[in-house]
C-alpha cells in the first residue's frame, strides 16, 4: 500500500468509528489510541537500542579477538 493509499484509508475508517460515537467517546478512543500509538514507538525505540548495542558489543568482542 502506498502512502496515499494508507493515509485515504486512515481517514475512512477515521470517518466511519467517529459516525458511530459521541464526542466524548472519540476523545477517549483518540486518547488510548495515541498512548498506544507512543508506547509502541517507546517499545520500538528499545528494541532498536538493544540490538545495536548487541550488535556493537558482538563488534568490539570479535575486534578485540582478532
Amino acid at each position: 500500500m502506498n502512502p496515499l493509499e494508507m493515509t485515504g484509508t486512515i481517514t475512512a475508517m477515521a470517518n466511519a468509528i467517529a459516525c458511530k460515537l459521541t464526542t466524548d467517546e472519540i476523545s477517549l478512543l483518540s486518547s488510548v489510541l495515541v498512548q498506544l500509538g507512543d508506547t509502541l514507538a517507546t517499545i520500538a525505540t528499545v528494541k532498536s537500542v538493544s540490538e545495536n548495542a548487541q550488535t556493537c558489543q558482538s563488534t568490539n568482542t570479535t575486534n578485540v579477538s582478532s
